[in-house]
């Protein structure tokens, strides 16, 4: 070899050691019997042990107490033309403490093809491992918070296809997990357009709440879900997909019809109110009394049906500052021009949290008893003047009875005085 070239190998080998000297792994040569060769500034940070302190010796040195010699397995792999990839093994580090890394073995030829040794780059992954395993046991936590769910949960990739389902969908579709991941979300709902709309709002918008949805059985059964939904996203930002819960409201539709049927069966005129003064629902007795239909009335100012509005403004305003008003006179005015005298009796009505979210009001209709309260007042106007009539009667009569008895007792006086007279 010319000095030139031997010039350029000496230039190849520096650049080699020095590539190998920074670099974080840990980077040896061992022989074939396990005895280490040479050792970097990476090894030393790994494992604690100066070059000083453990070239020369064995590696079955890093090992853990009790376990046995991975060397000749790792070895007859090397043997057999193999190449380690990836491995990953626990050594015991200087100071005792354990470590997780990931070895690369290669097998060292002689100029001759010879298998002399083998070096390794050793990788720490404890920390590494240690997270793996949060992750998965926090992932586990999940899954188990997931299947403990009463509500069909389910997850959809930004393509609407489902991507993860929990038993409780399964048990709402009555199709299998295998069967449903993959699939279209808007294939399981009565309205599979509604669905669809459903989820791409949640990616438009982040988030729905409260969407409302049937789900389909595949025996042909059906449910009434309310849809709660957002985005999730990687460590990036980027949007993965959509997490969704369904809480059946079967059991809340079912208490709603018997509310409403109460509501209807009431002769009463029924009305709930919102803190801004706007109906937001009638019951027939409402509609009888105003002569508008349901879908007039509501979203309408409720005091436009009374004879005294700024009245009518009052009476739910004080409902609202007091929580409740009784025997509120007002008179509704029909469409067609009669009225009816009504007593309000009011409340608050309140969600979960205890936040007002509008009134309800119950009108009974007091018109016949304010007629007949008229018509008493007239009758006893009448007797009292009856009454009067006769006293003034009896007095007049008196007064007349006492003139005749006079002028009797003056005309026998006068007799008298004549007869006397003549004698």
């Amino acid at each position: 070899m010319s000095n030139q070239g031997m010039l350029a190998a000496d230039a190849r080998r520096s650049l080699l050691e020095s590539i190998v000297e920074s670099s974080d792994d840990a980077i040896t040569a061992k022989t074939l019997a396990g005895v280490i060769l040479s050792w970097n500034r990476g090894a030393e940070r790994i494992y604690g042990y100066t070059a000083d302190e453990i070239i020369g010796k064995p590696v079955a040195l890093l090992n853990p107490a009790g376990e046995p010699d991975e060397m000749p397995r790792v070895l007859g792999r090397i043997r057999n033309g193999e190449r380690v990839d990836q491995y990953e093994t626990v050594r015991v580090r200087k100071d005792g403490r354990a470590i997780t890394v990931s070895l690369t073995i290669s097998p060292i030829y002689d100029a001759e093809k010879n298998l002399i040794g083998v070096s390794s780059i050793a990788r720490d992954v404890t920390e590494r491992k240690k997270a793996d395993e949060s992750l998965r046991v926090a992932s586990l936590y999940a899954r188990s918070l997931i299947e403990a769910s009463l509500d069909p949960l389910v997850t959809i990739s930004v393509a609407g296809k489902i991507t993860d389902v929990n038993q409780a969908t399964i048990s709402a579709t009555g199709v299998a997990r295998e069967g449903l991941i993959g699939t279209d979300f808007a294939d399981y709902f009565t309205e599979p357009d509604k669905a669809r709309e459903g989820y791409q709002q949640v990616f438009s918008k982040g988030s729905v709440t409260n969407y409302p949805l049937t789900i389909r059985h595949r025996d042909g059964k059906v449910m009434d879900v309310l849809y709660n939904s957002s985005v999730y996203k990687n460590a990036q930002g980027e949007v993965l997909g959509a997490f969704a819960a369904a809480r059946d409201v079967a059991s809340q539709k079912q208490a709603s019809q018997y509310a409403r049927s109460l509501i209807e069966a009431s002769p009463d005129p029924l009305v709930t109110i919102s803190p801004e003064g706007k109906i937001t629902d009638v019951n027939e007795g409402t509609i009888k009394v105003t002569g508008v239909l349901r879908e007039k009335l509501i979203g309408t100012d409720f005091l436009d049906y009374f004879t005294e509005p700024e009245r009518a403004r009052k009476g739910y305003r004080q409902v609202f500052s007091q929580g409740f008003v009784t025997d509120y006179p007002l008179t509704i005015r029909h469409r067609d021009g009669h009225f009816t005298d009504v007593l309000y009796n009011a409340s608050v009505y309140k969600d979960v949290q205890g936040n007002v979210l509008g009134v309800f009001a119950a009108a009974r209709d007091v018109t016949a008893q304010k007629r007949a309260e008229a018509e008493l007042t007239d009758q006893r106007t009448k007797l009292d003047r009856l009454a009067e009539l006769e006293r003034f009667q009896k007095l007049t009569v008196g007064r007349e009875l006492k003139m005749i008895e006079l002028k009797k007792e003056i005309a026998e006086l006068k007799d008298k005085m004549l007869v006397a007279s003549e004698s």
